[in-house]
């Protein structure tokens, strides 16, 4: 792609100073296009207050938006009026959409009044199942969120469809897209950054600075948001179904909305709660120095978290759902049944008492072989975001048509 563009990233939620999917992504493409390509970009987050910040080819705008109740760390935009405001000011060549809530429609809108541009959507979250089903399921019951997933997924339809390209980061993601009728979809792969996520960060000290006894056993570690979604409460399960004689000890690296409930379920328990980590090589530092990366969502799309505890050379035990089941083949770990505690106590057993150290040089090789974000973004930028301007350029082709649909799109 030799024309220079400027490129739009559109989130609703996000933390910056966290080290979630969407945030590290943010973060890691800022530094690609500013150091290996001519494009120009513009990141539109939610911030504590409306600012600019500029940095050579990047800008980040930053839309004044309130806390999200129970993660402090993260903000959610709901003035649809500035984002758009900015849309029209820099009038982007592409708006690339990470949430699925609201702002995928003001991309729509504004590509209605500049139908120049190309619009791509990463569906990174299968909301339908995790946000939807699940709440309506805690409430009410499986019937009723079965119905609501439905709606859900005619919502996804209704959205995903009006966007040139839709890209997934797993094939039962795309599988699901084409059922809803988007073809013009592809599979981007994630990076990690395998200078800060290594081994060689492995701390001895590590357990003792948390307060968790020595032992000969794993220490196991999830880090994440400590809430519903991410079914942080079933590792707490996990940990109490382990035999004693394995010696395990764990810590959860994260806050949320079940931290507190989960720390006084785990009282007397050799589980550490240390809280939100902002200093990224700290995290590179904790994965390094753990054993066994433990994770029990079951909706994953993204999975940064599992690719650089791979990084770090840990093996996963999950469950075979969502993008476990791509991120974790065999001989990486082990993957069971969702919400089931005593089957994944048993996967971490086994684990540590069979194959623990082949599982550990296999998931270090993974996370070598394919996982570098240089790759993750000339795919984007090669393959996704052309594939969008093609779809942009057939439609500027029937250009005869698009004042019709303009006046007559009522949505």
């Amino acid at each position: 792609m030799s024309e220079s563009l400027l490129i739009c990233d559109l989130t609703q939620s996000w933390s910056p100073t966290g080290g979630g999917g969407i945030s590290t992504y943010l973060k890691e493409k800022r530094r690609y296009i500013q150091d290996r390509t001519a494009h120009r970009l513009i990141q539109i987050v939610p911030g504590p207050h409306d600012r600019i910040t500029v940095e050579g080819r990047t800008i980040l705008a930053e839309v004044g938006s309130g806390q999200v109740w129970g993660s402090p760390n993260y903000r959610w935009i709901s003035r649809n009026d500035a984002v758009f405001a900015l849309l029209r000011e820099y009038q982007p060549d592409i708006v690339e959409s990470l949430c699925p809530w609201v702002l995928p429609w003001i991309a729509i809108r504004h590509r209605r009044r500049f139908p120049d541009t190309a619009l791509v959507a990463g569906y990174r979250t299968d909301f339908p199942n995790a946000h939807v089903y699940r709440v309506v399921n805690d409430l009410a019951g499986h019937y009723p969120a079965s119905f609501f997933r439905g709606i859900a997924y005619a919502y996804a339809a209704l959205t995903y469809n009006r966007f040139d390209r839709v890209y997934t980061l797993g094939r039962d993601a795309e599988r699901m897209l084409h059922r809803l009728g988007q073809t013009n979809t592809g599979q981007l792969g994630l990076g990690v950054d395998l200078t800060q996520f290594s081994p060689e960060h492995r701390d001895p000290g590590f357990r003792t600075a948390l307060g968790l006894p020595e032992t000969d056993g794993p220490l196991l570690i999830y880090a994440g948001r400590i809430d519903n979604e991410k079914r942080t409460d079933m590792l707490v399960r996990m940990f109490k179904a382990l035999p004693p004689e394995l010696g395990a000890v764990m810590v959860l690296l994260g806050d949320g909305k079940l931290r507190q409930q989960l720390q006084e379920e785990a009282r007397g328990l050799p589980i550490a709660f240390p809280g939100f980590e902002t200093d990224r090589l700290a995290l590179a530092r904790a994965l390094a120095s753990s054993d066994i990366y433990v994770s029990g969502m079951a909706n994953e799309t993204f999975g940064i978290s599992v690719l650089e505890a791979q990084a770090s050379g840990l093996p996963v035990v999950g469950v075979a759902s969502g993008a476990m089941i791509d991120r974790v083949p065999e001989g990486t770990g082990r993957l069971g049944p969702v919400d089931d505690a005593a089957a994944m106590a048993a996967n971490v057993a086994d684990l540590w008492r069979g194959d623990y150290a082949d599982a550990r040089r296999r998931s270090l090789a993974l996370a070598n072989a394919n996982n570098r974000w240089e790759q993750t973004f000339e795919q984007l930028i090669k393959v996704e975001y052309a594939a969008a301007l093609a779809a942009r350029d057939a439609r500027r082709a029937k250009g005869w048509g698009i004042p019709a649909r303009r006046a007559l799109d009522i949505t």
